[in-house]
């Protein structure tokens, strides 16, 4: 992986890693509010480094998999809840992330769902997941 992908990777994670933390609060603990401004400010300054990068692989993604669904902000293929996993790595449930419309079934509800370590967009429907993007060494 680049050294560019790997800051994005590093970045995400923290990111994620601040949701994480977030999640475990209850709205009126008292360290709340402010953990939820260090969320936003993560997510502004990873918005303005990767916006226009990611926004060209989610093009690339939704031409292929889903054209019908229109592409968002970046920021909305975050899950809302990750899953850490034993080997530094994150899952996220399935209905996390955009929701999609899939031409080969679109009586399936399916998400597109950005993820990092490693760096990474799957789509999950159902027990079904696919990495339609992964970050590569080139």
């Amino acid at each position: 992986m680049t050294s560019n992908l790997q800051k994005l990777n590093q970045d995400l994670v923290e990111i994620v890693e601040k949701r994480i933390q977030l999640a475990d609060l209850k709205y009126d603990d008292s360290r709340y509010d402010e953990i939820e401004e260090q969320l936003h400010n993560l997510e502004d300054d990873f918005l303005k480094k990767y916006d226009d990068y990611l926004e060209d692989i989610f093009l690339d993604i939704h031409d292929e998999y889903c054209p019908e669904t229109e592409v968002l902000s970046p920021i909305a293929y975050l899950a809302k809840n990750y899953l850490r996993k034993d080997d530094k790595s994150y899952d996220a449930p399935e209905d996390q992330g955009v929701w999609v419309e899939i031409e080969e079934i679109p009586e399936k509800e399916a998400h597109l769902v950005l993820l990092p370590n490693p760096l990474r967009i799957v789509l999950a429907s159902g027990s079904f997941r696919k990495s339609v993007w992964k970050a590569e060494e080139k």
